[in-house]
C-alpha cells in the first residue's frame, strides 16, 4: 500500500519528507522517492527502489534545498519495482511532478491518447500518464493550476490520491482524493499532507 507525504512552509521539505516516508514504512513498499523544488523554480526528483534509506543515501550528497516538496513509497502495480516506475513523476516538459496512490483504471486509453499528440513516457505506470494528461491541460488549455488537475481528474476512472507541484505556481500544492486517503496537516505558516496521520503528528 502506497504512502504519500508533502510540505509547503518555512522550514526545508526534504528532511520533513524523508521523515514522512519512514513513518509510512509499515505500509509496505518497494520504493521510494520526494521532488523539491527549489527557489529556482526547478523540481529536482530522486528515486530509489528499495528502502526509505536507500533514497537517504542517495540525497545525501545533494541539493535538496527548497521550502515545498512531495514524497512516495510506492507499492507496485503498474510496471515493475525499479527506479524509472518510483514516483514521483514528471509531465511531458517537466513543468509538473505528482504522486499517487491508487489505480487509474483507463490509463492505457489515455496514453494512447497522449502519444498520438507527441507523448513520450519513460515508465510503465498509470501515474506518469496522469501526470502527462494534467500537464496537457495546463499548458494547452488556458487553466489555473487546480483547474487543470481537476478537469484531468473528470477523465480518470479509479481511485487515487494525488498530490502535484508546478514550476509554474511555485508556492502552491495541488492534491485532490477519490476512494484513498488523503489527511492535512496545518501548522504555522506551513501545510503537511499524508497518506495518514502518523507523518505529520509530532
Amino acid at each position: 500500500m502506497c504512502g504519500i507525504v508533502a510540505y509547503v512552509g518555512d522550514q526545508q521539505a526534504a528532511p520533513i519528507l524523508i521523515k514522512g516516508l519512514k513513518r509510512l514504512e509499515y505500509r509496505g513498499y518497494d520504493s521510494a522517492g520526494i521532488a523539491i523544488l527549489d527557489k529556482q523554480k526547478n523540481i529536482k526528483a530522486y528515486k530509489k527502489a528499495g528502502k526509505v534509506a536507500a533514497l537517504e543515501a542517495l540525497i545525501s550528497n545533494s541539493d535538496t534545498e527548497g521550502n515545498i516538496g512531495i514524497g512516495h513509497t510506492r507499492w507496485a502495480t503498474h510496471g515493475e519495482p525499479n527506479d524509472v516506475n518510483a514516483h514521483p513523476h514528471f509531465g511531458q516538459n517537466k513543468t509538473l511532478a505528482l504522486v499517487h496512490n491508487g489505480i487509474i483504471e483507463n490509463y492505457a486509453a489515455i496514453k494512447a491518447q497522449l502519444q498520438a499528440k507527441g507523448h513520450h513516457f519513460e515508465s510503465q505506470t498509470d501515474t506518469e500518464v496522469l501526470t502527462h494528461l494534467i500537464e496537457e491541460i495546463y499548458e494547452n488549455g488556458q487553466v489555473s493550476f487546480d483547474e487543470a488537475v481537476r478537469l484531468a481528474l473528470n477523465q480518470v476512472h479509479g481511485a487515487y490520491a494525488i498530490v502535484v507541484i508546478s514550476k509554474k505556481d511555485p508556492e502552491m500544492i495541488v492534491a485532490a482524493r477519490k476512494g484513498s486517503p488523503l489527511v492535512v496537516g496545518i501548522g504555522t505558516n506551513e501545510f503537511l499532507l499524508a497518506s495518514d496521520a502518523s507523518p505529520i503528528i509530532e
